[in-house]
C-alpha cells in the first residue's frame, strides 16, 4: 500500500485579492458589514507513483535448470560466485559480484533493462536496480526502452512524374521485447534506418509531385504502416514516421512559383470574365425596362421640365403620342383632353 501525503497550500493571491475588496467595500459603504473570516488553506493530496506507471516490469527468471554444462562449468560458476563475494568487501581486489566486467555500470538504471547471460546462454531480465553478476560465467547486457527517434538522412527520391526532390525525416520508436532485439537482430537502430529509407522511397515514388505536397500526413502514416509490420519481429514498436522538411532545386522552385502565379492569374481571369457576363445580363435586362412606353413616357416628361426650367425663351415642340394616341389627340383639339393636356404643359413651364 503506497500512503498519501497531504500538503496545505494557501492560495496568497486569493487572500489579497479578497482583502482588498473587503477594505473597498468599507470604505465605499461606510456601514457594510465586517470582513468574513480567511477561507482556510486548501489540502492537495499527492498520490506517488507506482512501479507499473514508472516502467512496464520486463523481469524474467527462466532459470538455470535448461543450462547444459558440464564438471568444468560447475566449477567455475561457484569460483565466481566465491570470489564475487570476497569483492563485495572494501578494499578487496577481488572483482565484485555488482560490477559488471563488460561496462562500468553498476547497476541497471531507469528506463533500461538488464539482460543476464550465462555461458553466452540467456536466462534472466531484470529490472533497474542493483544486479547481481557472476563475473566468470556472466554477462549483463542493458537495453534502453525510452522512446528514441532516428533522424533519418537526407535522400534523394524521384516522384512518378520524374520530379527529383529531397527529404529530411525522423523516426520515433521504442523497444518492447529485449530480447528479440538484442538476441533477435544484430543492429536493430540501423535496420531500422534502412527499412525506413527503402520503404520511403518506395512510397514516395508511387505517388506524384502534388500528392505529396497535399497529402504529407498521408505518406507518413502509409510509412509508418509498412515499417510498423516488420519493426515488430524485431520487438520494437514504431510511434511515428514524420516528414520534416521537402526540398526543391532552385529550377524547380521557380517552376512552381511561376505555375502557382499563372494559376492566380487565370482564376483572377475567370472572376473577370464571369463578373463581365452578370453586367452585361443587368444591362439588357436594364434596357429592356428603359424601352418600355411607360419608361419613355417618363423621360420625355423630366426632359420638358428640364427645358422649361431654362430662363432663355424657347419653343417647346411636344410629340403628338406624348399625352394621348395621337390622331386622337389631334382630331378632338377642342376636347377637353386638349385643354388637359395644355393646362400640363403651361404648368411645367411655369415650374
Amino acid at each position: 500500500m503506497h500512503s498519501t501525503q497531504k500538503a496545505p497550500i494557501s492560495d496568497s493571491s486569493d487572500s489579497h485579492s479578497f482583502n482588498d475588496e473587503a477594505n473597498h467595500g468599507t470604505l465605499s459603504g461606510g456601514n457594510s458589514a465586517p470582513a468574513q473570516a480567511q477561507a482556510p488553506p486548501r489540502i492537495i493530496t499527492v498520490q506517488p507513483l507506482s512501479r507499473s506507471d514508472m516502467q512496464t516490469s520486463y523481469a524474467q527468471d527462466m532459470g538455470t535448470g535448461s543450462l547444459d554444462h558440464d564438471c568444468y562449468g560447475s566449477v567455475v560458476n561457484f569460483c565466481g560466485v566465491i570470489v564475487g563475494n570476497c569483492g563485495t568487501i572494501p578494499c578487496c581486489p577481488a572483482p565484485n559480484i555488482y560490477k559488471v566486467r563488460s561496462s562500468p555500470a553498476r547497476q541497471v538504471g531507469q528506463g533500461s533493462v538488464g539482460l543476464i547471460t550465462r555461458f553466452g546462454q540467456f536466462y534472466k531480465s531484470v529490472d533497474p536496480g542493483l544486479v547481481k553478476v557472476n563475473p566468470f560465467t556472466e554477462r549483463l547486457r542493458i537495453v534502453d526502452v525510452k522512446i528514441q527517434s532516428i533522424p533519418i538522412p537526407r535522400q534523394n527520391v524521384t516522384t512518378r512524374d520524374n520530379v527529383s526532390v529531397d527529404l529530411d525525416s525522423v523516426m520515433f520508436y521504442h523497444i518492447v521485447s529485449p530480447f528479440r532485439a538484442v538476441f533477435g537482430i544484430a543492429d536493430v537502430r540501423n535496420a531500422l534506418m534502412e527499412r525506413a529509407q527503402t520503404t520511403l522511397r518506395h512510397v514516395i515514388g508511387s505517388r506524384t509531385l502534388q500528392s505529396l505536397l497535399t497529402d504529407r500526413e498521408a505518406v507518413a502514416s502509409e510509412i509508418e504502416s509498412i515499417v510498423e509490420g516488420v519493426a515488430e519481429a524485431w520487438g520494437v514498436k514504431v510511434e511515428s514516421i514524420l516528414i520534416k522538411d521537402i526540398l526543391f532545386s532552385a529550377e524547380l522552385q521557380a517552376s512552381l512559383s511561376s505555375a502557382a502565379q499563372a494559376k492566380r492569374v487565370g482564376e483572377a481571369k475567370i472572376i473577370a470574365a464571369r463578373a463581365e457576363v452578370d453586367s452585361a445580363k443587368l444591362m439588357r435586362e436594364a434596357a429592356d425596362i428603359l424601352s418600355s412606353p411607360a419608361a419613355i413616357q417618363i423621360r420625355q416628361l423630366e426632359a420638358l421640365q428640364q427645358m422649361a426650367r431654362s430662363s432663355q425663351a424657347k419653343t417647346i415642340f411636344v410629340p403628338m403620342n406624348l399625352f394621348g394616341n395621337g390622331a386622337a389627340d389631334v382630331g378632338s383639339v377642342a376636347g377637353p383632353s386638349s385643354l388637359n393636356n395644355t393646362a400640363m404643359i403651361n404648368q411645367l413651364a411655369d415650374s
